[in-house]
């Protein structure tokens, strides 16, 4: 994304939006694991809630990037969807690996 096109911003947006939706679910299914006892595959869900964070992250690092380079960046409604979506990820794998420790606790009694 040399210069900022409309079509490589939205690209960019909608790489956030998709990976931080990603990252939800499958932080909602590490969850639903949990709560069977199928601690393995909570893990699992958990690790790939995380590594799409990280690819929402990443994007929006770039747009972040190009912000401070001086490459002014329209704030729209896509972007502000995009943010949305990237907070409720983070939040809601912070929180599964809380609910899933709590559920791993309630297993040992």
């Amino acid at each position: 994304m040399e210069k900022n096109t409309d079509q490589d911003l939205i690209k960019v947006i909608m790489n956030i939006i998709i990976n931080a939706g990603n990252a939800k679910s499958d932080a909602i299914g590490a969850i639903r694991a949990a709560k069977k006892f199928d601690f393995e595959l909570a893990e699992e869900k958990l690790k790939l809630a995380k590594d799409s964070e990280l690819l929402a992250h990443n994007a929006q690092t770039k747009l972040l990037a190009k912000e401070s380079d001086g490459q002014r960046i329209e704030l729209n409604l896509l972007i502000v969807h995009a943010q949305d979506h990237l907070m409720n990820c983070i939040t809601f794998n912070d929180l599964a690996r809380e609910i899933i420790d709590l559920y791993k606790t309630i297993k040992k009694y």
